[in-house]
């Protein structure tokens, strides 16, 4: 058939009129696929799966825990819960910003080990790419795991580095040596209870506010503890509240922090503290600028290391009236506490009930 032209417009025919009603109920259809598609995944959360377990002996779902890490649905409709069985687990791990509301469950803090042995300066490997494990999904749950960088004394060698908002670590272990724990996050909130944490230098650091409640803390060198780089203008940083400092017998002096940069805020709070801690306490990394911005504080520490008379002149020690905002409900108060579950967080995730799985048969 041929083309006509009416009026100026090129006419396409029958063929023509037929192969654009056909093109228009393709894209119709297409459109109601998506939707749904979008359907099924808002509205059905049933058909994806919300509960993994990682075993190395097979009798799970995964051997490796990045695998599992891997099959979870990202922005999940209900929290996932990753049980992970007593072994060593020689894996270098990261959980993406999309995978939120996930929670890892081992069996025991002693024998649930995530290992791995990366170091700064190992091929083209930095600081912050040196992790065994990263964590960045918020609202992220881990009890009962031991996070260790087994590098040794190399230099900076981090066991967890974690940037993800309302974060919580309860009776976790972690070990390394320089740079343990890398909390970052310019504007997260992490908190560590119960938990145990070994280093050499600066093995808590970065711009997380992170609380650390009755926590055992082992410094296993003549160093730093802390090295805080809180953002200008937060009124918190690091925060350790009942904790119990620990140092190795053949130490001899311990600072409790240094400013990674300036504006560092570091407290100590009814902490236990052994004679190693030197009278001063602080240091300002060389430079006298950072006595200005700094805040490093103590209160009613206990032990032959709490020497609050004798602290660094730019230190301060907390009045009952200022020791008082230092709690995990006012220093983690600074968002928007009209969402749900805003206000106490931290209170839910510490109080979750998980119960093992049966064992598969």
């Amino acid at each position: 058939m041929k083309t006509r032209f009416i009026q100026g417009r090129r006419d396409p025919g029958v063929y023509g009129i037929a192969a654009r009603a056909i093109k228009n109920v393709g894209i119709l259809l297409l459109l109601m696929i998506i939707i749904q598609g979008v359907e099924a995944q808002t509205a059905n959360p049933r058909q994806y799966q919300y509960t993994f377990t990682v075993a190395k002996d097979g009798s799970g779902d995964f051997k490796y825990i990045q695998d599992a890490i891997d099959a979870m649905r990202v922005y999940p409709l209900a929290p996932i819960t990753l049980y992970i069985k007593n072994g060593v687990y020689n894996e270098k791990i990261e959980l993406p910003a999309n995978n939120t509301d996930v929670n890892f469950i081992g069996e025991s803090a002693d024998s649930t080990i995530i290992t791995f042995n990366d170091y700064s300066g190992r091929g083209r490997l930095t600081t912050f790419t040196s992790f065994t494990a990263k964590i960045s999904g918020n609202r992220f749950y881990a009890q009962n795991i031991t996070f260790a960088n087994t590098a040794g004394r190399v230099g900076q060698a981090v066991a967890l580095y974690v940037d993800a908002d309302k974060a919580v670590f309860r009776n976790c272990r972690f070990l390394g040596d320089q740079d343990t724990i890398f909390s970052a996050g310019e504007t997260a909130r992490q908190l560590f209870i119960d938990c145990y944490i070994e280093g050499t230098t600066d093995f808590i650091f970065g711009p997380a506010t992170a609380v650390f409640q009755n926590c055992t803390i082992r410094e296993k060198s003549a160093s730093y503890i802390t090295a805080a780089s809180t953002t200008p203008g937060k009124k918190f940083g690091f925060v350790f509240l009942d904790c119990k400092i620990l140092v190795a017998a053949d130490v001899a002096k311990v600072y409790l922090g240094r400013p990674w940069r300036a504006h560092a805020k570091t407290a100590f709070l009814r902490c236990e503290l052994p004679r190693q801690i030197v009278a001063e306490a602080w240091n300002n990394w060389g430079n006298k600028e950072n006595e200005k911005t700094v805040l490093y504080a103590e209160y009613k520490n206990t032990g032959d290391g709490a020497l609050p008379a004798q602290r660094a002149a730019w230190s301060k020690q907390l009045t009952d009236k200022e020791a008082v905002l230092y709690t995990p409900e006012h220093i983690f108060s600074g968002g928007n506490t009209n969402l749900p579950g805003e206000k106490d967080w931290f209170r839910q995730a510490a109080l979750k009930p998980f119960t093992w799985p049966v064992k598969k048969q």
